[in-house]
């Protein structure tokens, strides 16, 4: 189930496959869909044909544990994984702060792997809070503070589990919750409507999306006032997904009277991870103070 991982540079304990056993609605996976990572000019590394989902586990020193966790889903438009600047690299900050983060290697959408390419990312997503909430004692992780965190169209991710863990695409033998006590949306893909970033769009749906499934998957259409809490941050100049993402979102969680929290920059783009070169404020500690207020610290 779980393969030590010896690279220093991550400072991760371990790699979890998601799945112990075979992946549900999952098809046989052909020879020639083989996962691959590269690193680019910027420094990102980026993995696509995702076959076998698994979580990096990063946790923090003993003394300095707080027992909140957090999953994070890197983003890519469903066609890549930008694992490092959006995964790895937050989890060692999250662990700074004495938090365990979870990178997630979700399977990105292919009929060429899966049964229903629109459900799998979700399923993993799903898999990933039921694997961490059933491990917690093991990573000295409180159960009542385990959070989803996504990038882009990670971000859809996370938000689609906020606001869909009750329907449930995985086996669940122990029955466990699958809300997110948290959320945490960082340049996040909201809606499949008139702002929607449309590569991430196809990538999940295809090129004929019927009208159930854009809105199943227009996450501001599913909040409830039993969804979690939410942090989100977005740059108003992001031409690659409008921050009207983040503002929707917003309002429909003010709406249903949920407590959530919003920052825009004015400028910085999209896709910037943990570093927005506009400005000297840093997202990540605003973060910190609203986990704090929000006592998930």
């Amino acid at each position: 189930m779980a393969l030590l991982l010896f690279c220093p540079a991550l400072k991760a304990q371990e790699i979890v496959n998601l799945y112990p056993g075979a992946i549900p609605g999952a098809k046989v996976t052909p020879e020639t869909y083989v996962e691959n990572a590269e690193t680019g000019t910027d420094g990102i590394t980026r993995v696509s044909k995702v076959s076998q989902p698994t979580l990096t586990v990063f946790l923090p020193p003993k003394e300095k544990a707080t027992g909140a966790a957090v999953i994070i889903c890197p983003g890519g438009g469903y066609g890549i994984l930008a694992i490092s600047h959006e995964g790895y690299d937050v989890a060692k900050r999250f662990n700074d702060i004495g938090v365990a983060a979870f990178v997630l290697k979700y399977r990105l959408p292919s009929a060429e792997i899966m049964k229903d390419p629109s459900f799998g990312p979700l399923q993993d997503a799903q898999q990933a809070i039921y694997m961490v909430r059933l491990n917690a004692k093991q990573w000295n992780i409180m159960p009542s503070k385990i959070g989803i965190m996504g990038f882009s169209a990670g971000g859809h991710l996370a938000a689609s589990l906020t606001v869909h863990y009750d329907d449930v695409k995985i086996q669940n033998e122990k029955q466990l919750s699958l809300r997110p006590d948290f959320s945490i949306l960082i340049y996040p893909v909201v809606t499949f409507g008139a702002a929607t970033h449309m590569g991430s769009r196809k990538n999940l749906l295809g090129e004929a999306a019927t009208e159930a499934q854009l809105k199943y998957f227009s996450n501001e259409t599913g909040v409830n006032s039993q969804s979690p809490p939410t942090f989100m941050v977005h740059a108003n100049d992001d031409k690659a997904v409008p921050s009207e993402n983040s503002i929707l979102f917003n309002q429909a969680l003010v709406k249903a009277g949920v407590k959530a929290e919003m920052h825009l920059y004015q400028a910085g783009g999209h896709g910037f991870g943990l570093k927005n070169k506009t400005t000297t404020a840093d997202w990540f500690k605003l973060l910190e103070s609203w986990m704090k207020d929000s006592k998930f610290l």
